[in-house]
């Protein structure tokens, strides 16, 4: 019976994701930026729906920007957690595009795409991020640069920051934890971490009960002064507080 729901719920899934790529052909050109961020919010809202995944916010969110948003890293489902909530243009390795269906959906979404080879990239991708820090986006970034296990919190990678740093526009912290509903404790379904496919994944968190992603939201601070590296590891050692997580070098 698991895997019969588990089946149905993948299939609605797929006929969503579908769905979320016509929209982006058809009519996202057509939409001004608050409708698109409304469409996004609502249609990751009902792909959780779809994989029976329940959304819990803790704290209160922040309004329209110009803002920066940092989350650690557990699911290549984070993203559209994220969305659920509090949609936001988000920043994310070139090879997320790779990723069948869903890749395209984040890029048509206007994600910022960074080549995490090339040094020198990470130059362009903050003088972008600034452009539309500037332009009243929210951004969206992963600090950790890769997805951990949730267990603990992995070092900050401070390039990114300095967008924030040259704009002197806030961060928001996002802490992110999938947790079982019954138990509150972490459920290691959505976790996208070492030899993992994106399909294991995924028929992972269809076959899960009771699985629900919580948001941690802390407050919004600014550079005052310090440059990223320093500000970075301040705002990992914060998050690593509120969500109660050890600090691995």
């Amino acid at each position: 019976m698991n895997s019969l729901r588990a089946g149905w719920r993948l299939l609605r899934v797929l006929v969503h994701l579908l769905n979320g790529a016509w929209i982006i052909r058809r009519r996202f050109d057509r939409l001004d930026f608050e409708q698109r961020q409304a469409l996004v919010q609502d249609w990751s809202r009902r792909l959780l729906g779809l994989l029976g995944l329940q959304l819990r916010v803790h704290g209160e969110l922040p309004g329209r920007g110009p803002l920066l948003v940092l989350a650690n890293h557990i699911s290549w489902l984070d993203i559209m957690v994220i969305n659920a909530a509090l949609p936001c243009r988000f920043v994310s390795k070139s090879d997320v595009r790779q990723w069948p269906l869903i890749g395209g959906l984040v890029e048509g979404s206007g994600a910022l795409f960074i080549e995490r080879d090339r040094r020198r990239d990470a130059m362009r991708v903050v003088h972008l991020m600034a452009e539309r820090l500037r332009a009243g986006d929210r951004l969206a970034v992963f600090p950790e640069g890769t997805t951990g296990d949730g267990s603990s919190l992995l070092p900050f990678h401070a390039n990114l920051l300095q967008a924030a740093v040259a704009t002197e526009m806030p961060v928001q912290l996002i802490g992110l934890q999938y947790t079982d509903a019954r138990s509150g404790l972490r459920h290691d379904a959505p976790t996208y971490i070492g030899d993992t496919s994106l399909l294991e994944s995924l028929w992972r968190t269809a076959c899960a009960t009771g699985l629900q992603a919580e948001l941690h939201v802390g407050e919004a601070d600014t550079a005052q002064g310090r440059d990223r590296r320093t500000w970075a590891e301040a705002l990992r050692r914060e998050l690593a507080q509120r969500l109660d997580l050890p600090l691995p070098d």
